[in-house]
C-alpha cells in the first residue's frame, strides 16, 4: 500500500496515511484514460450549432427573372445558396455529441488518474480544511505552506462555502467535491489537494 504524508493547513506534517492499492496503486492505462477523457470532452459539447437551408430562409417565392433572353444566368429562386441571404448548402444541424462509456472503464481511468498523482508525488493530504471566513488570502497561504507553485485541485467530501469561495478568485486553483471528481480535472491540475476524510470516501467509491 502506498503511504503518503498528512499535513495541516500550516503545511506541517502531522502523520501519514496508507492508501489502498486498488485505487491509488494502479498501473497507468493510457488507452483507458484516453478513451474516458475523449468522451468527457465530447460530452461537454453543446451541439446546438445550426444554420438555415434554402427551404428555411425567407423570400424567394417566385423565379427572379424569366429563363431566357435576359443575358443573366438562369435562376430559380433567390433562396439558392449562391444568392446573398440565400440558404447554406451543407447546413449545420443540431446534434448530440454524447459518448457512452462503460462504468468499469470510467472506474479504471479514475484509478489510473489518482494513482498517477501518488506516483508523481503530487498528492497532498490534509488532516482537515476549514476557514473561518471566505478569504482568498487564506487559500493563497495554504498553497504557499504546501510549497505549490503550479495549478492545484482542492477536493473535499462535502460542500464548504468558505473554502469554495476562497478558491474561486484564484485562476490556478479549482474546488471540487468527491461526487463531482473527474479524470479530466485530475490530469489538468498538477497538484491534488485532498482532505483525509475525502480520501476515505474516494476509496469507498472507486475501490
Amino acid at each position: 500500500m502506498p503511504k503518503v504524508a498528512v499535513y495541516n493547513i500550516e503545511g506541517k506534517q502531522v502523520g501519514d496515511i496508507e492508501l489502498r492499492d486498488e485505487v491509488f496503486g494502479v498501473e497507468f492505462n493510457h488507452a483507458a484514460v484516453h478513451q474516458v477523457v475523449k468522451a468527457q470532452l465530447a460530452n461537454k459539447r453543446q451541439g446546438t450549432k445550426m444554420t438555415l437551408t434554402r427551404s428555411e430562409v425567407s423570400g424567394g417565392g417566385r423565379k427572379p427573372w424569366r429563363q431566357k433572353g435576359t443575358g443573366h444566368a438562369r435562376q430559380g429562386s433567390t433562396r439558392a445558396p449562391q444568392w446573398y441571404k440565400g440558404g447554406v448548402t451543407f447546413a449545420h444541424r443540431p446534434r448530440d455529441f454524447r459518448v457512452a462509456v462503460p462504468k468499469k472503464l470510467k472506474r479504471l481511468a479514475m484509478q489510473c488518474a489518482l494513482s498517477s498523482k501518488v506516483q508523481e508525488n503530487q498528492i497532498f493530504v490534509l488532516d482537515q480544511l476549514e476557514f473561518d471566513a471566505p478569504k482568498t488570502k487564506e487559500m493563497v497561504k495554504l498553497i504557499n505552506n504546501l510549497n505549490i507553485d503550479k495549478k492545484a485541485l482542492v477536493v473535499m467530501p462535502e460542500s464548504n462555502l468558505n473554502v469554495e469561495l476562497s478558491a474561486s478568485n484564484l485562476q490556478k486553483v479549482k474546488f471540487s467535491l468527491v461526487n463531482t471528481l473527474n479524470v479530466l480535472d485530475i490530469l489538468n491540475y498538477d497538484n491534488f489537494i485532498i482532505t483525509k476524510e475525502a480520501v476515505e470516501l474516494v476509496q469507498e467509491v472507486y475501490a
